[in-house]
């Protein structure tokens, strides 16, 4: 009778660790399908690119291998890009480009004359001549631009002196006085001439 009461409660062990061992099993199962569904789940999130962040990777790859034409040989063109407003418009000719810089005051200043190797303080607006788009523009950023004459290209060392504060001069610069052969980046090609309407607020 005894050793009938031990066997049924051997017998009784063994099925409640079964039962246990099977739940440990199917615990043990569950929380390596949870692990694996997440982690599929981070992968194809890591692998989602939003448009944005295409946008920014195509424009920096765009950016480091694209290779600007040379603008020789190129005639100017009228302005093609919209203006900030305040910006003075600049009156680019279209045709030839100039191969001599062209100085053209389309406001005389009554203040102080701006002298060689003087310290000027302007606003300014650029366009290249062969696309007829702004590259640079000091009234886009609301700041004036404060540079020695000496700092400068060479058009504006030559075609700035002269000029009065308060007055507004329009420059057209060839390669030659500009960046020559070079590409100084802002999509501004090499050999390209350059149109600039500058106003002086300010000579030291």
């Amino acid at each position: 009778m005894v050793a009938a009461e031990e066997a049924l409660r051997r017998s009784r062990r063994q099925r409640i660790t079964l039962v246990a061992v099977g739940i440990a099993l199917a615990l043990v199962v569950a929380v390596v399908l949870v692990s694996k569904a997440a982690n599929n789940s981070g992968n194809s999130a890591s692998k989602t690119t939003t448009p944005s962040s295409t946008a920014s990777t195509s424009s920096t790859a765009s950016t480091t291998t694209t290779t600007l034409a040379s603008a020789a040989g190129k005639p100017c063109v009228a302005v093609k890009s919209t203006f900030p407003p305040g910006t003075p418009a600049v009156p680019v000719p279209a045709g030839p480009a100039p191969k001599k810089l062209v100085m053209l005051d389309l406001k005389v200043g009554t203040g102080a004359v701006v002298k060689p190797h003087a310290t000027i303080t302007v606003n300014y607006v650029g366009v290249a001549c062969s696309t007829g788009k702004v590259f640079d523009s000091s009234f886009a950023r609301h700041t004036p631009f404060t540079t020695s004459l000496d700092g400068v290209v060479k058009g504006w060392t030559q075609g700035i002196p002269g000029m009065k504060v308060g007055g507004e001069r329009l420059l057209g610069i060839p390669p030659a006085l500009a960046y020559g052969a070079q590409s100084p980046g802002s999509g501004i090609p090499p050999d390209e001439t350059l149109w600039f309407v500058v106003q002086v607020q300010k000579t030291a």
